[in-house]
């Protein structure tokens, strides 16, 4: 189910939609459609939101959403701003708007949507462990991204990720810091691959992925 939109992404403009739909009529908020108890939602969501991002095709969220309205949305009430004064819902907002910036700073995320050289997979059937990586590139080949999104609570200290260069790989986007909820443990900024084959790749290089971690590199 995760995988199969890119088996016809090529056929068709589309538009990855989270509509007002989604939300009504007593089909719960985005985060309360999240498995999981409690900070977990929180969690999930923001793996969710990042694969969205990382996805090929447009994006489109109902208001609300960004920072995990609690209710269902209705049309008699304003918002839920309140909750942004509670930490989960600030650190959510804070993901939801990074995410938006690393969309908007990067050609990589929407220039070949509709072209298959846009977008590769790195791994789509790690079964065991819920962990997809994909990598996206822009036209010139400057500024691709890799994507890596674990969907379980699992850390996975001795995680490896397989890459398609030789070159060094800038992180750009840590769901573990502070601002988003995570540990605030501190992590190189630059990975420079060694000539060790993991997943179907000639290159890789180590990073310690916490459970539902999500990280963005640059190459």
């Amino acid at each position: 189910m995760m995988t199969f939109s890119m088996e016809y992404a090529y056929s068709e403009n589309y538009i990855l939609v989270l509509s007002h739909d989604e939300v009504v009529h007593l089909k719960c908020s985005m985060l309360n459609k999240m498995p999981g108890e409690g900070l977990d939602k929180f969690r999930n969501l923001k793996v969710a939101y990042a694969f969205m991002m990382g996805h090929p095709g447009k994006k489109l969220l109902f208001m609300g959403q960004e920072f995990a309205q609690l209710r269902e949305w209705s049309e008699e009430r304003e918002l839920d701003w309140f909750l942004l004064a509670e930490e989960p819902h600030q650190q959510i907002q804070n993901w939801y708007k990074d995410l938006l910036h690393l969309y908007k700073k990067n050609k990589a995320l929407y220039e070949l949507d509709n072209d298959p050289k846009g977008f590769d997979w790195i791994n789509k059937d790690d079964i065991f462990r819920s962990i997809f990586s994909f990598t996206r590139h822009s036209k010139d080949g400057k500024k691709n991204l890799l994507f890596v999104c674990n969907f379980t609570p699992v850390d996975r200290p001795d995680y490896r990720v397989g890459v398609p260069r030789r070159k060094q790989f800038k992180l750009v986007l840590n769901s573990d810091e502070t601002k988003y909820g995570g540990s605030g443990e501190e992590r190189p900024l630059v990975y420079k691959p060694e000539k060790q084959e993991c997943d179907g790749q000639k290159y890789s290089f180590a990073y310690p992925l916490p459970g539902y971690g999500v990280a963005v590199f640059e190459y």
